[in-house]
């Protein structure tokens, strides 16, 4: 690859990166999507907690813990430090959505997915399915009922999420489209003929 490729390719935004990857890879899932969607949740101010009512230093403790639980994930790469970070919070105020959706990716993390599950579900009641942690617990769902070959009900949360404002739901809906996977192959197939010079009669 030439340099001028090597710059152009360092300055994709993650979201072409991702958009690329559906593209080429229409049955894989990002891979940095649990990272980046508890980094959503930590810098969020959690709007999206209707019964969030703790106030003051004791919300700051909680927002604290979630910020260490996501760090413990990204940067040290330990899902069971995060989770009890989360465990914390869950413990501090068991009405905050946020911290069952986080502690949700980080059990998915360890491979336990039936926790992420009750976990999920939590999230999505005490969120009543409205607004960004609804988004992401759909999302997770989608992506755990997909991997179990649930297609139907990946289908139906992808699309909530996409509803909500998800783009990576929305991607994956287009890429469990049958026609748009086959789309996808033949593009694939093409891109990889241009890259070897080889072109059609």
């Amino acid at each position: 690859m030439a340099d001028d490729e090597v710059e152009r390719a360092d300055d994709l935004s993650d979201r072409d990166r991702a958009i690329l990857q559906q593209i080429f890879n229409p049955t894989l899932p990002a891979t940095d999507l649990d990272q980046r969607s508890m980094r959503e949740n930590e810098d969020d101010e959690s709007a999206d907690d209707d019964h969030d009512d703790t106030g003051g230093i004791l919300r700051q403790k909680i927002l604290d813990l979630e910020a260490e639980g996501v760090r413990a994930v990204e940067k040290e790469g330990d899902a069971q430090k995060a989770i009890e970070f989360f465990n914390q919070t869950i413990e501090l105020n068991d009405k905050r959505a946020s911290s069952y959706n986080n502690r949700a990716q980080a059990k998915r993390l360890l491979a336990d997915v039936e926790g992420a599950k009750a976990d999920l579900e939590k999230a999505i009641q005490l969120s009543k399915g409205r607004g960004r942690v609804a988004r992401q617990a759909f999302t997770q769902r989608a992506l755990i009922n997909k991997l179990e070959g649930r297609d139907d009900l990946a289908r139906e949360d992808f699309r909530k999420a996409a509803d909500l404002g998800s783009e990576f739901s929305r991607l994956q809906l287009a890429a469990m489209n049958p026609y748009a996977a086959m789309c996808n192959a033949m593009m694939t197939e093409m891109m990889r003929k241009i890259a070897r010079g080889e072109t059609d009669p």
